[in-house]
């Protein structure tokens, strides 16, 4: 790089330098207004004459971690006085940590609290706030901690089954009251709600908690309390259920006739109207050229399918849909599938999908698949074996159909759309894709692609086309493997220019480059291949160049995630993606690197929070 290329590079670094500072300006302001609310007449150093993150100039209770953003607000034991101004607080938009544990704080906690939407661990417990717990607070999807015990919180909780990263909450001694809300109780630590006005069953916890998270809530029941919910039925209620069933008998009966009535007079029209039909059915087999397969159109004016259900293999009989199990659609017949409207969702390489809705509202994707050649046999084993193998982030196959010349597979339709859109889609300042967030996608996706390369690495089965647009994001907003063995092992789509090596050797190591891929994506906010430009060269290039900061996404630099975890996600990217593939680690190994950067992400965020 010449002098030239290295002072422009310096002179684009100085701008987004001075941009960061100009929002801790204006995040230093808001910050000082939430100060002057919850604690009028003490300002703890807090002024615009300072800095919050020089740390000689350092504010009271506030941490940087080193960049230039607030990270932490600590203010514990302060006798605190004044009223939580989270619309103020919530400008300081990389703010990950909030603790006023044992002070005075009155009020409410406003629904603004939401807008911090990087807020992990929020530690409220000994005040006196009052009120609902907002019903916005749920939307803090990387919160982990939440503490509010000891206040005079009231109303029923929100549902906080959304936050499937929550590893504590604590609410004991409050006046909270309804029943208790579903958590993802497995994912939880702690949990405590006891001496409240809770009533109803206990949801299952499986006794992952004691009896004492749950004292003092006379209306509750069920494990692990010793008072069952179920009370035997009355005497008054008994009769009035012997009644219903008197009068249940007596119109059954009535019923009973009616239909048999229908059913005589439906059978006479058919017998009359059958020599008519059969005569327009040879007329119509003397026709036809020849049988049609199964196909997915659209009519001219309208959304609706139309499809053919005679397979070319057997031209006088139905095809059939293979439903396998699921709690999704018991029951599924290949036929509500064709008379269910569909909407064209995208075309690939590979083939076309459809969102298919249908008459009870439920709504399913269904992938048409082009130019794989696999006999009937081979495409049912191989949907059998993908079966056995279940995991909560890879998403299931519920139905298939194979013939000859079709192939259609039938997913659970996800609403949240894709990683793909996450990353490269409109977004609003509300919704930043931030650090945390990215690296908790990178090591749910590394964890769930680890177990299924395990799980199938005997029967051979890899992902094969595994890219952002294929990780969707769950109800829980979680990533979720799509497509998963999709493509044969001829069909494997081509690595990267950069790949010397023909990349059939492994199937397991064309996906794990294919997951470097996404790192990349994760790391860079760019995309794979955009106007002839190839990400992984572009990473290459500047990475030896040694301008490893220029790699990163500037939404993550201004947020001032960890430049040293960030390296460390990169470095492993660039393992996935080496040209030789001998030298790539396997799923497993990929996991596990990626996890300890995660661990080490928690550990130095909760360090000083923790009490």
């Amino acid at each position: 790089m010449d002098f030239v290329q290295k002072w422009i590079v310096f002179a684009m670094f100085f701008v987004l330098l001075t941009m960061v500072n100009s929002e801790t300006e204006e995040a230093k302001r808001a910050l000082i207004q939430f100060m002057n609310n919850i604690s009028p007449g003490n300002s703890w150093g807090w002024n615009l004459a300072s800095d919050p993150c020089n740390t000689t100039t350092s504010w009271k209770g506030v941490d940087c971690l080193g960049s230039q953003s607030v990270k932490k607000i600590i203010l514990d034991q302060l006798n605190l006085t004044g009223v939580f101004d989270a619309g103020s607080l919530c400008l300081a938009r990389s703010l990950q940590v909030i603790s006023l544990n044992d002070n005075k704080v009155t009020g409410e906690l406003p629904q603004e609290i939401s807008k911090c939407s990087h807020l992990t661990h929020l530690y409220l417990q000994r005040n006196n706030f009052s009120g609902n717990v907002p019903a916005s607070l749920p939307k803090l999807g990387n919160l982990k901690r939440l503490a509010i015990s000891n206040n005079a919180f009231s109303g029923e909780l929100p549902d906080f089954s959304r936050i499937s990263g929550l590893l504590t909450f604590l609410a004991e001694n409050n006046k909270l009251s309804g029943t208790i809300p579903e958590f993802k109780f497995s994912n939880l630590q702690d949990f405590n709600v006891s001496n409240n006005n809770f009533s109803g069953p206990i949801p299952t916890v499986d006794r992952q908690f004691p009896t004492t998270s749950f004292l003092g809530n006379p209306g509750l029941c069920g494990e692990p309390l010793s008072n069952p919910c179920q009370a035997p039925p009355t005497q008054e209620s008994s009769k009035k259920k012997n009644g219903s069933k008197k009068q249940y008998f007596i119109y059954s009966g009535y019923a009973a006739i009616g239909l048999v009535i229908i059913l005589l007079v439906v059978f006479k029209a058919i017998k009359t109207r059958k020599p008519k039909e059969t005569n327009n059915v040879k007329k119509s087999d003397s026709t036809s050229s020849k049988p049609s397969s199964v196909s997915s159109e659209f009519k001219n004016g309208g959304n609706r399918s139309e499809y053919s259900i005679t397979s070319p293999d057997h031209p006088k009989t139905s095809a059939s849909l293979i439903v396998l199990s699921s709690p999704v659609v018991n029951g599924l017949k290949f036929e509500d599938l064709l008379k269910a409207p569909a909407e064209l969702v995208g075309r690939g390489k590979n083939g076309t999908l459809y969102k298919v809705t249908l008459n009870s509202g439920i709504n399913l994707a269904v992938k048409r698949i082009k130019d794989w050649e696999l006999s009937r046999d081979e495409f049912k084993n191989r949907m059998q074996m993908i079966d056995q193998v279940k995991h909560k982030n890879v998403l299931p196959v519920i139905a298939y159909y194979c013939s000859q010349q079709e192939k259609l597979l039938v997913y659970e339709f996800h609403h949240n759309g894709s990683l793909f859109k996450l990353l490269h889609g409109s977004q609003n300042g509300e919704e930043m894709f931030d650090w945390g967030s990215r690296l908790n996608v990178a090591a749910i996706t590394a964890n769930a692609l680890a177990f299924m390369h395990w799980e199938l690495k005997n029967d051979g089965i890899a992902h094969g086309n595994l890219k952002s647009s294929n990780i969707l994001l769950n109800k829980d907003l979680e990533p979720c493997i799509s497509e998963y063995g999709l493509m044969a092992i001829n069909n494997f789509p081509s690595e990267s220019e950069s790949s010397i090596e023909s990349n059939d050797s492994d199937i397991f190591k064309s996906d794990i480059y294919s997951f470097g891929l996404i790192l990349l994506e994760l790391l860079t906010g760019k995309l794979v291949h955009n106007r002839g430009s190839d990400l992984a060269r572009w990473v290459h290039s500047v990475v030896r160049e040694e301008w490893t900061a220029e790699v990163f996404d500037k939404a993550l630099i201004s947020e001032g995630a960890s430049e040293e975890r960030m390296v460390n996600l990169l470095q492993v990217a660039l393992k996935c993606i080496n040209p030789s593939q001998d030298e790539r680690p396997n799923m497993n190994q990929v996991a596990e690197m990626i996890i300890s950067i995660q661990e080490d992400d928690e550990k130095s965020l909760i360090n000083s929070a923790e009490l």
